[in-house]
Protein backbone atom coordinates (compact mmCIF):
# COMPACT_ATOMS: atom_id res chain seq x y z
CA UNK A 1 0.00 0.00 0.00
CA UNK A 2 1.59 3.62 -0.63
CA UNK A 3 3.00 5.05 1.99
CA UNK A 4 1.72 8.84 1.41
CA UNK A 5 -1.80 7.69 1.08
CA UNK A 6 -4.30 4.98 2.13
CA UNK A 7 -7.60 4.11 0.54
CA UNK A 8 -10.61 4.38 3.65
CA UNK A 9 -13.38 5.55 1.07
CA UNK A 10 -15.36 2.88 2.78
CA UNK A 11 -15.45 1.59 5.79
CA UNK A 12 -17.70 -1.28 6.95
CA UNK A 13 -19.08 -2.45 9.66
CA UNK A 14 -19.15 -5.81 10.11
CA UNK A 15 -21.33 -7.27 13.81
CA UNK A 16 -18.73 -9.89 15.27
CA UNK A 17 -21.74 -12.27 16.54
CA UNK A 18 -22.03 -13.09 13.22
CA UNK A 19 -19.63 -15.69 11.69
CA UNK A 20 -21.20 -15.47 8.08
CA UNK A 21 -21.16 -11.44 8.08
CA UNK A 22 -17.24 -11.98 8.95
CA UNK A 23 -16.62 -14.44 5.92
CA UNK A 24 -19.03 -12.39 3.57
CA UNK A 25 -16.48 -10.04 4.16
CA UNK A 26 -13.61 -11.18 2.41
CA UNK A 27 -15.38 -10.58 -1.26
CA UNK A 28 -16.54 -7.42 -0.39
CA UNK A 29 -15.27 -4.22 -2.08
CA UNK A 30 -14.49 -2.11 1.03
CA UNK A 31 -11.20 -0.48 1.74
CA UNK A 32 -11.78 -1.35 5.25
CA UNK A 33 -13.61 -3.20 7.77
CA UNK A 34 -14.51 -2.92 11.65
CA UNK A 35 -15.51 -6.09 13.40
CA UNK A 36 -17.45 -4.90 16.13
CA UNK A 37 -17.83 -6.15 19.37
CA UNK A 38 -19.85 -3.58 20.66
CA UNK A 39 -23.56 -2.11 19.64
CA UNK A 40 -23.93 -4.91 17.07
CA UNK A 41 -23.31 -7.25 19.82
CA UNK A 42 -26.16 -8.48 22.18
CA UNK A 43 -24.72 -8.81 26.42
CA UNK A 44 -25.01 -13.04 25.95
CA UNK A 45 -22.96 -12.81 22.60
CA UNK A 46 -20.04 -10.57 23.40
CA UNK A 47 -17.60 -13.77 24.31
CA UNK A 48 -18.43 -15.39 21.81
CA UNK A 49 -18.13 -12.44 19.23
CA UNK A 50 -14.44 -11.18 20.80
CA UNK A 51 -13.21 -15.01 20.10
CA UNK A 52 -15.01 -14.44 16.99
CA UNK A 53 -13.17 -11.74 15.53
CA UNK A 54 -9.81 -12.33 17.17
CA UNK A 55 -10.16 -15.66 14.38
CA UNK A 56 -10.86 -13.84 12.16
CA UNK A 57 -8.39 -10.98 12.16
CA UNK A 58 -5.66 -13.53 12.99
CA UNK A 59 -6.70 -15.55 9.74
CA UNK A 60 -5.21 -12.84 7.00
CA UNK A 61 -7.84 -13.80 4.88
CA UNK A 62 -8.81 -10.56 3.80
CA UNK A 63 -6.05 -9.19 1.30
CA UNK A 64 -5.00 -5.41 2.07
CA UNK A 65 -8.27 -4.51 3.57
CA UNK A 66 -7.21 -2.53 6.77
CA UNK A 67 -8.96 -3.99 9.83
CA UNK A 68 -9.99 -2.73 12.90
CA UNK A 69 -11.71 -4.40 16.02
CA UNK A 70 -14.39 -2.22 17.89
CA UNK A 71 -14.06 -3.20 21.51
CA UNK A 72 -16.16 -2.26 23.94
CA UNK A 73 -16.04 0.62 26.52
CA UNK A 74 -13.52 -0.04 28.93
CA UNK A 75 -16.33 0.91 32.00
CA UNK A 76 -18.18 -2.48 30.56
CA UNK A 77 -17.31 -6.03 31.41
CA UNK A 78 -15.98 -6.74 28.65
CA UNK A 79 -13.98 -3.65 27.40
CA UNK A 80 -10.80 -4.46 28.74
CA UNK A 81 -10.61 -8.41 27.96
CA UNK A 82 -11.35 -6.51 24.71
CA UNK A 83 -8.08 -4.72 24.35
CA UNK A 84 -6.28 -7.61 25.69
CA UNK A 85 -7.40 -9.84 22.63
CA UNK A 86 -7.21 -7.08 20.04
CA UNK A 87 -3.65 -6.29 20.91
CA UNK A 88 -2.18 -9.84 20.04
CA UNK A 89 -4.81 -10.10 17.13
CA UNK A 90 -2.99 -9.08 14.11
CA UNK A 91 -5.76 -6.72 13.24
CA UNK A 92 -4.43 -2.96 12.05
CA UNK A 93 -6.11 -0.74 14.51
CA UNK A 94 -8.61 -0.80 17.77
CA UNK A 95 -11.79 1.15 17.50
CA UNK A 96 -12.03 2.70 20.96
CA UNK A 97 -15.73 4.16 21.64
CA UNK A 98 -16.74 7.11 23.01
CA UNK A 99 -13.45 8.93 23.52
CA UNK A 100 -13.45 12.29 25.44
CA UNK A 101 -10.21 13.21 26.56
CA UNK A 102 -6.43 12.60 25.88
CA UNK A 103 -6.67 10.25 29.43
CA UNK A 104 -9.20 8.31 27.79
CA UNK A 105 -6.37 7.38 24.95
CA UNK A 106 -3.58 6.64 27.06
CA UNK A 107 -5.53 4.19 29.48
CA UNK A 108 -6.49 2.48 25.48
CA UNK A 109 -2.70 2.56 25.11
CA UNK A 110 -1.58 1.61 28.43
CA UNK A 111 -3.30 -1.39 27.74
CA UNK A 112 -2.70 -2.05 24.53
CA UNK A 113 0.94 -1.89 25.30
CA UNK A 114 0.50 -4.19 28.49
CA UNK A 115 -0.81 -6.40 26.50
CA UNK A 116 1.93 -7.16 24.03
CA UNK A 117 0.41 -5.08 21.31
CA UNK A 118 2.85 -4.51 17.67
CA UNK A 119 3.90 -0.46 17.61
CA UNK A 120 2.45 -0.69 14.21
CA UNK A 121 -1.50 -1.08 16.14
CA UNK A 122 -3.22 2.19 15.55
CA UNK A 123 -5.90 3.65 17.72
CA UNK A 124 -8.97 4.97 16.33
CA UNK A 125 -11.14 6.82 18.52
CA UNK A 126 -15.12 7.36 17.79
CA UNK A 127 -15.93 10.96 18.61
CA UNK A 128 -19.52 10.37 19.26
CA UNK A 129 -20.15 12.46 22.65
CA UNK A 130 -20.63 16.69 22.62
CA UNK A 131 -17.74 16.18 25.69
CA UNK A 132 -15.63 14.21 23.53
CA UNK A 133 -15.92 16.74 20.62
CA UNK A 134 -15.38 20.00 22.67
CA UNK A 135 -11.55 18.00 23.23
CA UNK A 136 -11.28 17.38 19.81
CA UNK A 137 -8.27 18.79 19.56
CA UNK A 138 -7.20 17.20 22.99
CA UNK A 139 -7.82 13.97 21.66
CA UNK A 140 -5.92 14.35 18.58
CA UNK A 141 -3.16 15.43 20.05
CA UNK A 142 -3.07 12.50 22.03
CA UNK A 143 -0.63 10.05 21.12
CA UNK A 144 1.42 8.74 18.18
CA UNK A 145 -0.93 5.81 18.02
CA UNK A 146 -3.78 7.42 17.44
CA UNK A 147 -4.31 7.96 13.45
CA UNK A 148 -7.97 8.18 13.07
CA UNK A 149 -11.39 9.65 14.44
CA UNK A 150 -14.31 8.13 13.28
CA UNK A 151 -17.37 10.46 13.84
CA UNK A 152 -20.38 8.88 15.59
CA UNK A 153 -23.14 11.06 14.57
CA UNK A 154 -26.47 8.65 16.33
CA UNK A 155 -24.79 9.24 19.28
CA UNK A 156 -24.39 12.85 19.09
CA UNK A 157 -27.58 13.15 17.75
CA UNK A 158 -29.00 11.41 20.26
CA UNK A 159 -26.97 12.88 23.00
CA UNK A 160 -27.42 16.75 21.62
CA UNK A 161 -31.46 15.83 21.67
CA UNK A 162 -31.35 16.90 17.60
CA UNK A 163 -32.52 15.49 14.48
CA UNK A 164 -31.58 13.60 11.51
CA UNK A 165 -32.33 15.80 8.79
CA UNK A 166 -30.84 15.70 5.05
CA UNK A 167 -28.39 18.29 5.50
CA UNK A 168 -27.51 16.93 8.50
CA UNK A 169 -27.38 21.02 9.60
CA UNK A 170 -27.56 19.80 13.30
CA UNK A 171 -24.32 17.75 13.02
CA UNK A 172 -22.19 20.29 10.98
CA UNK A 173 -20.49 22.18 13.99
CA UNK A 174 -19.82 18.99 15.29
CA UNK A 175 -18.41 17.55 11.84
CA UNK A 176 -16.19 20.39 11.56
CA UNK A 177 -14.94 20.75 14.95
CA UNK A 178 -14.18 16.87 14.12
CA UNK A 179 -12.33 17.82 10.93
CA UNK A 180 -10.34 20.62 12.12
CA UNK A 181 -8.61 18.67 14.85
CA UNK A 182 -7.87 15.77 12.82
CA UNK A 183 -6.57 18.07 10.04
CA UNK A 184 -4.34 19.86 12.51
CA UNK A 185 -2.74 17.08 13.75
CA UNK A 186 -2.77 15.01 10.76
CA UNK A 187 -4.99 12.34 11.67
CA UNK A 188 -7.73 11.05 9.09
CA UNK A 189 -10.97 11.39 9.62
CA UNK A 190 -14.25 9.16 8.97
CA UNK A 191 -17.73 10.55 8.19
CA UNK A 192 -20.33 8.99 10.56
CA UNK A 193 -23.31 5.80 9.03
CA UNK A 194 -26.30 6.34 7.02
CA UNK A 195 -29.08 4.77 8.69
CA UNK A 196 -31.86 4.30 5.87
CA UNK A 197 -30.09 1.64 3.72
CA UNK A 198 -33.07 1.61 1.38
CA UNK A 199 -32.30 5.78 0.43
CA UNK A 200 -29.73 5.02 -2.00
CA UNK A 201 -30.07 8.57 -3.58
CA UNK A 202 -30.02 10.17 -0.35
CA UNK A 203 -26.97 7.77 0.98
CA UNK A 204 -25.56 9.62 -1.93
CA UNK A 205 -26.48 13.05 -1.20
CA UNK A 206 -24.59 12.39 2.18
CA UNK A 207 -21.40 11.03 0.90
CA UNK A 208 -20.90 13.65 -1.43
CA UNK A 209 -21.64 16.22 1.39
CA UNK A 210 -18.79 14.54 3.27
CA UNK A 211 -16.41 14.64 0.79
CA UNK A 212 -16.80 18.79 0.48
CA UNK A 213 -16.31 18.79 3.94
CA UNK A 214 -12.81 17.02 3.34
CA UNK A 215 -13.58 13.16 5.09
CA UNK A 216 -11.10 10.59 4.02
CA UNK A 217 -14.17 8.53 3.65
CA UNK A 218 -17.45 7.36 5.49
CA UNK A 219 -18.66 4.12 7.78
CA UNK A 220 -20.96 1.83 6.73
CA UNK A 221 -23.91 -0.97 7.80
CA UNK A 222 -24.59 -2.07 5.01
CA UNK A 223 -22.78 -4.22 2.20
CA UNK A 224 -24.76 -2.11 -0.58
CA UNK A 225 -23.20 1.31 0.75
CA UNK A 226 -19.77 0.13 -0.36
CA UNK A 227 -19.52 0.31 -4.08
CA UNK A 228 -21.59 3.95 -4.19
CA UNK A 229 -19.13 5.44 -1.45
CA UNK A 230 -15.91 4.35 -3.23
CA UNK A 231 -16.89 6.06 -6.50
CA UNK A 232 -17.75 9.04 -4.73
CA UNK A 233 -14.92 9.27 -2.48
CA UNK A 234 -12.22 8.46 -5.19
CA UNK A 235 -10.75 11.10 -7.45
CA UNK A 236 -12.84 11.14 -10.81
CA UNK A 237 -11.16 10.59 -14.17
CA UNK A 238 -11.77 14.35 -14.86
CA UNK A 239 -9.72 15.21 -11.65
CA UNK A 240 -7.62 12.20 -12.21
CA UNK A 241 -6.63 14.02 -15.36
CA UNK A 242 -6.43 17.75 -14.69
CA UNK A 243 -3.68 16.80 -11.72
CA UNK A 244 -1.83 14.58 -14.16
CA UNK A 245 -1.39 18.11 -16.08
CA UNK A 246 -0.87 20.24 -13.01
CA UNK A 247 1.87 17.99 -11.80
CA UNK A 248 3.45 18.16 -15.68
CA UNK A 249 3.18 21.61 -16.29
CA UNK A 250 4.92 22.45 -12.32
CA UNK A 251 7.80 20.13 -13.06
CA UNK A 252 8.12 21.86 -16.65
CA UNK A 253 8.40 25.05 -14.69
CA UNK A 254 10.54 24.15 -12.40
CA UNK A 255 13.12 22.66 -14.97
CA UNK A 256 12.97 25.97 -17.05
CA UNK A 257 13.30 27.99 -14.30
CA UNK A 258 10.08 29.77 -14.46
CA UNK A 259 8.03 30.99 -11.14
CA UNK A 260 4.76 31.08 -12.87
CA UNK A 261 2.66 28.27 -14.04
CA UNK A 262 -0.72 28.11 -15.75
CA UNK A 263 -2.69 25.03 -16.38
CA UNK A 264 -5.71 25.98 -18.48
CA UNK A 265 -6.01 29.03 -18.02
CA UNK A 266 -5.08 29.00 -14.26
CA UNK A 267 -2.82 30.00 -12.05
CA UNK A 268 -0.99 27.20 -10.06
CA UNK A 269 0.16 27.56 -6.62
CA UNK A 270 2.29 25.06 -4.79
CA UNK A 271 -0.92 24.31 -2.75
CA UNK A 272 -2.33 23.02 -6.17
CA UNK A 273 0.00 20.71 -7.01
CA UNK A 274 0.30 19.28 -3.28
CA UNK A 275 -3.40 18.10 -3.80
CA UNK A 276 -2.94 17.59 -7.84
CA UNK A 277 -0.35 14.76 -6.04
CA UNK A 278 -2.71 13.57 -3.15
CA UNK A 279 -5.39 12.73 -5.45
CA UNK A 280 -3.24 10.83 -7.97
CA UNK A 281 -1.18 9.08 -4.80
CA UNK A 282 -5.16 8.10 -3.89
CA UNK A 283 -5.97 6.99 -7.53
CA UNK A 284 -2.48 4.57 -7.56
CA UNK A 285 -3.31 3.12 -3.92
CA UNK A 286 -6.84 2.38 -4.81
CA UNK A 287 -5.54 0.29 -7.77
CA UNK A 288 -3.23 -1.55 -5.81
CA UNK A 289 -6.32 -2.44 -3.26
CA UNK A 290 -8.09 -3.14 -5.74
CA UNK A 291 -5.44 -6.03 -7.31
CA UNK A 292 -5.40 -7.63 -4.28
Amino acid sequence: MSSTVRPRRSVLYMPGANTRALEKARTLPADALIFDLEDAVAPDAKEAARANVVAAAKSKGYGKREIAIRCNGLATPWGKADVAAIATSGADAILVPKVESAADVASIVSLLDAAGAPASMAVWAMMETPKGILRAEEIAASHKRLQLFVMGTNDLVKDMRARHTPMRLPMITALGLGMLAARAYGLTILDGVYNDIQDAEGFKEVCRQGLEMGFDGKTLIHPSQVEPCNEIFAPSAAELGTAAKIVAAFKAAQAEGKGVVTVDGRMIENLHVEQAERALALAAAIKELQAA
